[in-house]
């Protein structure tokens, strides 16, 4: 299947590295013009540098997605800089592990700004600008874990659960408005965040969490980028209000 972005604007936050700048690539190679956002400045402009040098356009715009202002900033500046709005992809995420007894207001506070609220108010400043260009499609970044439970990671869970909650929700709310909201939920992804969450791509924490995925390995970006460009597209242009698990089996058993 050939999917193409061509004339399309698509706007990725968390894209500094990990899922989303893998994404972001992968929107560029399919044509879009592709707006990086994250906090880290430099990791961004590599990422559009990198789309240039391929023959892509990308912009890259600074903003943190726990405030609303740098968000309303964000979607703004996409649509001053091209005209306008067709794809989201929410990406930006934290995680956060340790015993539940542990967990501190400051803990529960960051992981759920940037988490919860940070994929709500994007959606919310998203939604009028995909309006005004006729409708679009929004992804949003859950995981296996707004699926099942797991020991050690309550925060991080009950944050991607209501992750799932939103989408559906915002989903039934925009359907008749032509615009799509769906979620994508990777299992564990060798990626800058597994690293911290493990303790390092080749941890004992990481050879663990590899062995609860009947596939027997962990999985790559790229293979979460694949089903986000196709949740962005025509192609599921009747898919809405769903969660994509891609985790290679691991909720499975």
């Amino acid at each position: 299947m050939n999917i193409t972005f061509e004339n399309k604007v698509v706007l990725i936050t968390g894209a500094t590295s990990g899922i989303g700048k893998v994404s972001a690539l992968a929107f560029a190679e399919s044509g879009a013009k592709v707006v990086i956002s994250g906090r880290r400045e430099i990791e961004g402009q590599a990422v559009v540098d990198e789309i240039k040098a391929a023959g892509g356009e990308a912009t890259f715009l600074r903003a943190d997605v726990s405030k609303e202002a740098d968000v309303a900033a964000l979607v703004a500046g996409t649509v001053a800089a091209y005209g306008r709005l067709d794809v989201a992809f929410n990406n930006a995420g934290v995680e956060l592990t340790g015993p539940t007894a542990e967990v501190s207001e400051a803990d529960y506070r960051r992981v759920f700004d940037i988490n919860v609220w940070g994929v709500l108010v994007s959606m919310k400043h998203e939604i009028p600008a995909m309006l005004k260009s006729g409708g679009g499609s929004i992804i949003n970044t859950s995981s296996v874990a707004g699926h099942v439970g797991m020991a050690g990671a309550s925060v991080y869970i009950a944050s991607k659960h209501a992750v799932e909650g939103l989408t559906k929700a915002v989903a039934v709310e925009l359907a008749a408005q032509g615009i799509r909201v769906n979620a994508i939920a990777p299992g564990p992804i060798v990626t800058d965040m597994l690293d911290r969450f493990a303790g390092g791509r080749d941890s004992d924490g990481a050879k663990y969490l590899a062995s609860l995925v009947p596939a027997g390995r962990l999985g790559q970006s790229r293979e979460i980028a694949e089903p986000v460009l196709w949740l962005a597209s025509e192609a599921a242009s009747f898919v809405n209000g769903q969660s994509i698990l891609v985790d290679g089996g691991l909720s499975v058993p």
